[in-house]
């Protein structure tokens, strides 16, 4: 097993140089898709080695529940410093593993107040609520989920910019934003490293929503300056895992952003462009990554299985 163990930990470095690249070159619902693919892929297979070191540090512990033979020598020597190393992994993994739980949990909680909430109100896709908070953002659930807008927000926006806000919330609950933004969010929590993924993840699904709603209005200029009043008064969503209108930002880029052309539409980017280059990176450690802890996971259970007595 050796070092391939390791490597799943440290190989989400190379996904940083395509999470600043795809906010500027890619297209929003390609550059979603691909980093959270790499982000989820990633995190698991940290996990999975992390796991495997804990069973390491846990077969040296006395008193644990495992075999005896767990904690022979021919074990240990399939991890380099087996002694430090398989101790570290035991709260690492615990850490992991109540974080992501704390997440979930969260956005569970999140969730079902908000369709409480909602429960004495038409069941409309619509639902407006007579706040003096300005905020809105797309509730999923049911089979199509829910657009939350409150009447602060609406009155701080002109008929067409109105129309854009119903769009772009419309747009993240037809692509389902809230899976990609929850699934970069655990994926965070496994993997600090991880984390400018989550960023950019948490922005292109913004901005994803943003185009689709240029189109459907037929207006960029529109959704722009309802974007740009709405960050002015708006508060956010209730959790980092609901897709908003003015939120996450940074505004004045998806400002910017509209008020330029389209992003041209691409499957994947030419290997001999910078961005090409950062995806075909990324995607070669996101496979290193799975092969090191596919190989590792196999190494250890024949370990095991060896030093196991019948």
């Amino acid at each position: 097993m050796g070092v391939f163990v390791f490597l799943p930990l440290v190989l989400p470095l190379t996904a940083w140089p395509i999470a600043r690249l795809a906010e500027q070159r890619l297209h929003p619902r390609t550059a979603t898709r691909l980093l959270t693919a790499v982000a989820v892929v990633m995190a698991v297979c940290s996990t999975v080695c992390l796991g495997l070191l804990m069973v390491v540090g846990t077969a040296q512990l006395p008193g644990n529940p495992l075999p005896d033979a767990w904690s022979d020598p021919e074990v240990r020597e399939a991890v380099p410093h087996d002694e430090v190393a398989g101790k570290l992994a035991i709260p690492a993994l615990l850490a992991v593993l109540l974080t992501c739980c704390r997440t979930l949990w969260r956005h569970g909680r999140v969730l079902h107040r908000a369709h409480r909430a909602l429960a004495g109100l038409p069941g409309t896709e619509v639902a407006v609520l007579p706040d003096e908070v300005p905020y809105a953002y797309a509730l999923p659930g049911g089979r199509r989920g829910r657009v939350v807008v409150t009447t602060a927000l609406l009155s701080c926006l002109e008929p067409a910019e109105r129309r854009a806000l119903f769009a772009h919330e419309r747009a993240h609950l037809a692509a389902r934003h809230h899976r990609f933004l929850l699934a970069v969010q655990l994926a965070a929590r496994a993997n600090p490293f991880l984390r400018p993924l989550r960023t950019a993840v948490a922005y292109m699904a913004e901005r994803w929503a943003d185009e689709d709603a240029a189109q459907a209005v037929g207006s960029r200029r529109a959704v722009a300056c309802a974007i740009g009043k709405a960050a002015l008064v708006s508060r956010g969503t209730p959790v980092p895992t609901l897709g908003g209108f003015a939120a996450p930002g940074p505004v004045p880029r998806r400002v910017a952003a509209l008020l330029g052309p389209a992003p041209a539409m691409r499957s994947w980017p030419s290997v001999f462009t910078s961005v090409g280059l950062a995806a075909w990176g990324a995607a070669a450690g996101t496979a290193v990554s799975a092969l090191s802890s596919a190989n590792s996971a196999v190494t250890m259970v024949l370990i095991l299985h060896a030093a196991t007595p019948l």
